[in-house]
């Protein structure tokens, strides 16, 4: 911290500084408020709410009865393929134990079986005609449930052309929507940001900056962050024009200050020594005192030379002799740190 500024002073600077984001924040949750409610509009129209009812209420229920046939087929195709498997298991069973006894019955011989062989091949067959019966069956579901996936697609496609102009006019209402809620937005925003430009230029220095700075930011926030959600495709281009002028008019207001702030040090410099000290504010001398810079150019200077009496840059005299006890001190302090003996031209407060 440098010993030139009052304690006192830096502290109350540091608390005005945060007296400004604390309005700031608060603008900005105000502001956040304010532009969600701001022109609030019940949400855009569906495309369904806008379809005819007489025409859409036939394609619906037909839609939800071949959906509802679709899941029934389907229920009903699993049932009818585990009953298949069965019967083919079944089937597949008994040939085999089929095939196993006429081997023996061949390796035997024995005319006395042939009627067990009539008997046993009789049933088998009635297991493959009940093994087709399931396969019928899990055909006969294939087809109703194919039958009702190619009605349910009929009426979704009728459904979806009907659809397709209120799907353009819900755009469209949107879109109306959307533009209208942005230039609301924005005709809030923007001259938020022309009074905040105002601000800076004429109030950023006065009594009460905190609240010209917190204004500011709040300003800057509002548009440059909060406004972004709510933008449209379009939107960038206004928000990054804004940017760009503001840039632009920051930019050329700071190079015209530049320019005449130069300007205004050549005058400074040109003058006598004892009247340009009248112009210099105290706790700024001292400021800049610290940071190693001349208080009158601003140019830097190395203060613990112990032969550095004036500035090599503009000449100004940076330590001169207490009058009273000859001890070599800062010329811009305005007591003599040795003995307290008031210097001889005090600066500016």
């Amino acid at each position: 911290m440098n010993k030139g500024l009052r304690l006192t002073e830096t502290w109350m600077r540091r608390a005005l500084w945060l007296v400004a984001f604390v309005f700031a924040a608060f603008l900005i949750g105000l502001g956040s408020q304010v532009i969600d409610n701001l022109a609030y509009f019940e949400p855009a129209p569906s495309a369904e709410s806008l379809v005819d009812p007489a025409k859409a209420a036939p394609l619906q229920a037909a839609i939800a009865q071949a959906g509802r046939t679709r899941e029934s087929a389907g229920q009903a195709l699993e049932q009818a393929q585990h009953q298949h498997e069965v019967a083919a298991a079944k089937t597949r069973s008994a040939r085999q134990a089929f095939d196993n006894w006429l081997a023996t019955r061949h390796t035997t011989a024995r005319p006395d079986q042939d009627a067990e062989l009539i008997g046993r091949t009789r049933e088998l067959d009635k297991l493959v005609a009940a093994e087709h019966e399931a396969l019928e069956a899990v055909q006969a579901q294939q087809q109703v449930l194919l039958d009702a996936a190619q009605a349910e697609k009929r009426a979704d496609s009728a459904y979806e052309n009907l659809l397709e102009p209120a799907r353009t006019l819900a755009r469209e209402q949107a879109e109306r929507q959307a533009r209208t809620v942005f230039l609301l937005r924005i005709g809030v925003t923007v001259p938020l940001l022309g009074l905040a430009a105002w601000l800076f230029r004429n109030k950023r220095n006065g009594t009460y900056w905190p609240f010209t700075w917190g204004f500011i930011f709040f300003a800057l926030f509002a548009f440059f962050v909060e406004l972004v959600p709510y933008l449209p495709s379009y939107g960038g281009y206004v928000r990054y024009g804004v940017g760009i002028f503001l840039t632009i008019v920051v930019g050329r207001y700071a190079i015209r200050w530049l320019q005449a702030w130069l300007e205004r040090q050549k005058a400074a410099e040109a003058l006598p020594e004892q009247e340009r000290r009248t112009t210099m504010r105290y706790d700024l001398a001292m400021d800049r005192i610290g940071k190693g810079l001349c208080p009158s150019c601003e140019r830097p200077t190395n203060f613990k030379d112990k032969t550095l009496a004036h500035c090599p840059h503009c000449g100004i005299g940076l330590f001169d002799r207490c009058t009273a006890c000859r001890t070599r001190k800062n010329a811009f302090t305005r007591f003599c740190f040795s003995c307290g003996t008031p210097a001889k031209l005090s600066l500016a407060d």
